[in-house]
């Protein structure tokens, strides 16, 4: 496990899915201040990185989730995973809106979901969890039975992780913060003392002292 965090970590840098700027940080929606940018779906136009991603999803899964039936991937990040993981394990897949469409059949959960079907949701990214546990609820509201989310990559956060457990969800990523910085010092992305001030805003977000 720890080879493919490592592995995932190295072609997020690479291909600059994952932006560190400790010294000018990235400022989110919420105003916190962030030595770390994200942007998963930059994997969708890298091949390589895309069939080192979507082949460790599918092999989690048959090592994690052994009984899934059904994949839903959340919108709009997950659902290209969703599908492309579905072809590769030949399971059915779908997606769950962020809210019911206005119109038509007024769906939130788009294709097929059979009431008691076991699901394992797909997202790209977790931080504080609340986007991807809404998903949940909205399956677990439908009658399936979520046995996890897989993810590609989570900041291991506090706060989503006291979310996820909770909510009693399962999550298990490719990679996680810790790996991206190890990797991020070791190939010189960023300074080896830079890791420590990661660690502490990953710990801390609204703390701004590692920014000193």
């Amino acid at each position: 496990m720890e080879n493919i965090q490592m592995t995932v970590a190295k072609e997020l840098l690479a291909i600059k899915a994952v932006f560190l700027r400790p010294e000018e940080p990235f400022v989110w929606a919420s105003g916190i201040k962030s030595p770390i940018y994200c942007d998963n779906r930059l994997i969708l136009t890298a091949p390589a990185a895309r069939d080192i991603v979507e082949k460790a999803l599918a092999e989690t899964i048959r090592r994690e989730y052994p009984d899934c039936e059904v994949l839903m991937g959340t919108s709009t990040a997950g659902i290209p995973h969703a599908a492309i993981v579905g072809h590769l394990l030949g399971l059915p897949m779908g997606y769950v809106r962020s809210g019911s469409k206005d119109h038509g059949r007024e769906n939130r959960i788009e294709g097929r979901l059979e009431k008691g079907q076991k699901v394992v949701v797909i997202e790209d990214l977790i931080s504080t969890g609340g986007s991807v546990l809404e998903v949940v609820e909205a399956l677990r509201q439908a009658g399936a039975e979520v046995l996890g989310i897989a993810s590609i990559f989570t900041y291991g956060m506090k706060k989503g992780l006291d979310r996820m457990a909770a909510a009693n969800v399962r999550n298990v990523s490719l990679s996680n913060f810790d790996a991206i910085a190890k990797v991020a010092a070791e190939e010189g992305y960023i300074k080896p003392e830079d890791v420590a001030r990661l660690i502490a805003f990953r710990d801390n977000p609204s703390d701004e002292s590692w920014i000193k």
